[in-house]
């Protein structure tokens, strides 16, 4: 009797399914593919260099400039605004190695390492969480990049312009139909990028961290020599004084943190491909405060030099300065700001693959690991904002400074969470197979596949700033609760943290450690189907017992 051939849909459904190791049962499917298994030795291919390549690359984008310019249009000085980036960048590294090094140790990604703190089955709301801001930030970055892309259409055509063009758009939706096209242009031309395995884009880094620095300090000395010189930039005071500039200042430091919020959660995504540990905890230490610094200082610089040209309040955008640039320049100077603004294209591109479409594409794995990749994740995340209208987020700085701060309030917790659980609870010791088994025995699986103690740290994060948010989107809140909120980061961060420890303590989970324990490096390739006999990583385990023994 012949067998009925499977439906439409089922054949579909078979066709889309991601590679995975022969021998996992169904549930086990719902866990990993070859995306999510830890990195085998061949692919891990990025050295100490690669990361500080990495680092320069992502500090030269126009979001790195936003975010300095606008302490600026705060009322600092140019050397409040510049340290502020150096405290913040500084705090920024610290917590980018910390997580990083977890990838780099155990090389797996972030959807993975969330396992151990939140629950097999608990980890999922966080990952989506993170692949939701993911998308958002993709169409922000995405739209910055399209105002590029307007600016080399102009220098090439003036009559490219946004006020002469027929503008299909309502005026308070925060674009015209000039820069939608541009926007579209650059999001559409960015879609082959995504195509690259992760291990291999490296290489764009590369090419960006030559390309890019070298437009930026052009661009300053442009912009210092049109002012006359550094002196009229660095004699403007501060425009505000007292209380009001001790808080802009600490709100400077804080947006420059939550510049980092994605990319602390997520760094092992990127770790996780170093050849040791030791490859992506110095190089990212260093490189993190001294790239951003660099490039914020130019943007300081040129958004001061922006009141001396042209007088009043400061241009917080870079790109609309150049905008001015070839409304008052011929020829030559349209040549400028076309190589100029092709730089930042190529910023921003690199920009968003690093810590958008790769990030997006890996956590869709996690949640759909047997018919998602990190690839089919990324084209996700580029249709998601391309379609949540990312314009209107930058319409003002301050829209844009409250939008990074509530961005930053749900990814501390994350970060405590995740940094608690392995730095003083686990103390460095995983066992990484029992990450992929959902079966209710192995350590990781908690209550249900939840682990209810991240669960009320994570909330308990949150709820702290919840107060001092909806005072910065306009409501009337206690005093106290601003402060707080000023400190966003650093509230959720640490109180997450800390309850996460305390309930680990009075209710205490298993596959801990009393003493500092990794054994990550003991770890070559790992078979995950339950019937398999022997692995490195039992292997693994069984040395780690006797050396605690």
């Amino acid at each position: 009797m012949n067998k009925p051939k499977p439906g439409f849909f089922r054949r579909l459904a078979d066709r889309l399914a991601t590679d995975s190791e022969p021998g996992l049962t169904n549930t086990q499917l719902m866990l990993t593919n070859d995306d999510l298994k830890p990195v085998e030795p061949a692919r891990r291919q990025w050295g100490p260099w690669n990361f500080v390549g990495f680092w320069i690359a992502d500090s030269f984008n126009i979001n790195t400039w936003m975010i300095s310019s606008s302490m600026i249009v705060g009322g600092l000085s140019w050397w409040q605004s510049w340290l502020c980036v150096w405290i913040g960048y500084a705090i920024s590294g610290l917590f980018i190695a910390s997580t990083g090094r977890i990838g780099a140790t155990y090389h797996i990604g972030f959807p993975v390492v969330s396992r151990s703190s939140f629950g097999i089955w608990g980890s999922l709301w966080p990952v989506f969480n993170r692949a939701a801001m993911a998308c958002i930030w993709y169409g922000v970055q995405a739209y910055i990049g399209g105002h590029c892309v307007y600016l080399m259409i102009r220098s090439i055509w003036k009559s490219w312009d946004r006020e002469k063009i027929h503008n299909t758009f309502p005026e308070d939706s925060g674009t015209t139909t000039a820069d939608y096209i541009s926007f579209f242009i650059f999001w559409f031309c960015s879609l082959p990028a995504i195509w690259f395995p992760v291990h291999k884009i490296r290489h764009l880094f590369t090419v960006k961290a030559y390309f890019v620095p070298a437009a930026g300090v052009a661009f300053l000395i442009w912009a210092v020599v049109r002012a006359g010189g550094v002196g009229p930039i660095v004699k403007q005071p501060a425009r505000i004084s007292g209380s009001e500039l001790a808080w802009e200042f600490v709100k400077g430091v804080m947006s420059s943190i939550a510049n980092f919020a994605t990319l602390i959660v997520n760094d092992p995504d990127f770790a996780r491909f170093a050849g040791k540990p030791r490859d992506a905890l110095w190089s990212q230490v260093f490189t993190i405060p001294i790239g951003f610094a660099v490039t914020s200082f130019i943007g300081i610089i040129v958004s001061s030099s922006s009141t001396v040209i042209y007088g009043g309040e400061p241009i917080w955008d870079p790109l609309e300065l150049l905008e001015r640039f070839i409304d008052d320049g011929g020829s030559a100077q349209r040549f400028g700001v076309f190589v100029i603004s092709a730089a930042f294209t190529l910023a921003q591109l690199g920009t968003n693959i690093a810590a958008n479409s790769v990030s997006a594409g890996t956590d869709m794995t996690a949640l759909l690991p047997r018919w998602l990749t990190i690839r089919r994740g990324g084209y996700i995340c580029a249709a998601v904002g391309l379609a949540m209208c990312p314009y209107t987020l930058l319409t003002s700085s301050n829209k844009f400074t409250t939008y990074l701060s509530a961005y930053s309030v749900f990814l501390s917790s994350i970060a405590g969470v995740m940094i608690s659980d392995y730095y003083f609870v686990r103390r460095g010791y995983l066992e990484v197979k029992e990450l992929y088994d959902d079966r209710k025995t192995g350590p990781y699986y908690f209550t249900w596949g939840i682990n209810w103690r991240a669960y009320a740290a994570y909330i308990a994060g949150i709820l702290i700033n919840v107060v001092g948010f909806a005072g910065a989107v306009g409501r009337e809140v206690p005093i106290g609760a601003t402060y707080i909120y000023n400190l966003n980061f650093f509230c959720g961060f640490i109180v997450s943290a800390v309850m996460y420890w305390g309930l680990c303590k009075l209710f205490p989970i298993p596959a801990t450690s009393d003493k500092w324990l990794e054994v990550g490096d003991l770890i070559d390739e790992l078979r995950l189907a339950y019937d398999t006999e022997s692995t490195t990583d039992d292997v693994a385990h069984t040395k780690a017992v006797n050396a605690m023994v």
